[in-house]
């Protein structure tokens, strides 16, 4: 159980609370039938299996997971039930024209509803309050960033930004300007704040009770149309099925057939100690509200339910040959960038002790375009490439997987990220200098406009890389 505890805060927490002992399933032992085969016991896959039972209750649906269920991004994240999606707006608005781009948007804010409209009916208790996103604008160049976002979003109709300052509230969101040093902030009430490992593991036991089967310590090693080969602490098997879905996120660059589809980038969080109820009221975070800012090396924050500080960010470098350790997990360098940067953005906050460290990678395909594909001819679905937004991706991904798999055509199968094929990542050595040449560029256009003052030109040439 250990091992377990030790992936993230969030996994610790429930083992501690006595909430959850993290014990695994059982193995698969033995050649199987099924009808769906779900490689991936994280969110998309769990989701996947809630809506077919929903549509199909006669189902039967077995699937397979290395760990334990939530064990990568699902179990690990920073907790933003949001709104956000990899591709940009506008990038989506350049590919399918205004009404495709609005459908997509106007789904991904209905989705943050649902996750809390699903949880609330199945007894899910993830801590889910939906208290939208500060995005702290902490000099001229920033709130220029930040006026010019809440102004396109408010042109273009779907997303409900607007513009925090000091002479136009007086309430939290004041003092979080205080707090923080900072001239604005964009603010989106699209967005929850919820306990991530509570949401998965509740999940399981949800889709667990519909009749799925969900075994644990049992990892896919290869797979073709209807089926996937096993290997676990049950032994090796085969399964036979009638679908096959795909659902590991950045671990699928170790599947053969994903390979360099996707592309694992860790991402590392820290979390700090309980803070006081006054030191709290000073910062102006109230619960439900999750934080950020406008730097390009982008970092993420919420108030947890039990009133600490879980905080995040990007830093860590891509790993030769899309390598995924548990070693990678941890990196004290970018361990010490978060904390500092946590203590600078809340300054009245430094001498609280952090209590947890971890990371885990997420999945990034070449273009940043997350998608939800299935072929009826292989019958084979695949989902992710989330860029670290997939806390509410994956339940969209779920629900449009269950209506392509079961051969309904609806709102959800009609928008426009279905069936997207993103490129291939180059092969190494291209793939590695270019990931981490790309991380050198992100943290170097954060020091450019600190230094001129203008928007940064680094920023603006890595913007067709980086899903804008």
């Amino acid at each position: 159980m250990s091992e377990h505890r030790d992936t993230s805060f969030w996994f610790d927490s429930l083992a501690r609370s006595g909430a959850d002992d993290l014990a695994p399933r059982p193995p698969l032992m033995g050649d199987v039938s099924t009808g769906v085969c779900i490689v991936g016991g994280g969110l998309t896959g769990l989701w996947t299996a809630y809506y077919l039972k929903k549509a199909d209750p006669t189902l039967s649906i077995t699937v397979l997971e290395k760990h334990i269920a939530g064990h990568g991004a699902s179990g690990r994240n920073g907790g933003w039930c949001s709104a956000l999606f990899p591709k940009s707006t506008s990038g989506l608005r350049r590919l399918y024209g205004d009404d495709a781009a609005r459908d997509l948007r106007s789904a991904m804010t209905d989705t943050v509803d649902e996750v809390g409209r699903v949880s609330a009916e199945e007894g899910i208790d993830c801590d889910f309050v939906k208290g939208g996103t500060l995005t702290f604008a902490r000099d001229t160049v920033q709130r220029s960033a930040a006026v010019e976002e809440v102004d396109a979003a408010r042109a273009f109709g779907v997303d409900p930004l607007e513009l925090v300052t000091p002479s136009t509230h007086d309430d939290a969101r004041a003092r979080a300007l205080a707090a923080t040093s900072s001239l604005a902030a964009g603010f989106d009430p699209s967005c929850a704040r919820l306990h991530p490992a509570k949401l998965v593991r509740g999940l399981a036991r949800v889709v667990e009770a519909l009749g799925v089967v969900i075994a644990e310590q049992t990892e896919a090693v290869e797979w073709a149309p209807h089926q996937v080969l096993y290997s676990g602490a049950g032994g090796e098997g085969l399964v036979e099925c009638d679908q096959v879905v795909l659902a590991l996120e950045g671990y699928g660059a170790r599947l053969p057939g994903i390979g360099r589809r996707i592309m694992p980038l860790y991402s590392l969080m820290i979390a700090t100690e309980p803070l006081p109820a006054e030191l709290w009221d000073e910062l102006g975070i109230e619960h439900g509200t999750t934080f950020s800012d406008y730097r390009h090396l982008l970092v993420y924050g919420q108030r947890t339910a039990d009133d600490r500080i879980a905080f995040g960010g990007r830093g860590a470098r891509y790993h030769w040959g899309s390598s995924i350790r548990p070693g990678h997990d941890r990196e004290e360098r970018v361990f010490t960038h978060l904390e500092r940067t946590l203590f600078d953005l809340f300054p009245a906050a430094r001498g609280t002790a952090i209590s947890h460290r971890w990371g885990g990678p997420l999945g990034v395909p070449r273009d940043w375009h997350a998608t939800a594909s299935y072929n009826p001819r292989t019958q084979v679905a695949y989902a992710g490439g989330y860029v670290g937004d997939g806390l509410s991706t994956t339940n969209l991904a779920g629900r449009t997987l269950a209506d392509l798999i079961t051969g309904r055509s609806t709102a959800l199968t009609r928008l426009p990220w279905v069936n997207h094929l993103s490129p291939k990542w180059e092969p190494e050595p291209l793939r590695f200098v270019g990931a981490n040449l790309g991380l050198v560029g992100t943290s170097a256009a954060d020091v450019e406009e600190s230094v001129t003052g203008r928007r940064s030109i680094t920023a603006r040439l890595l913007a067709p890389l980086t899903g804008h």
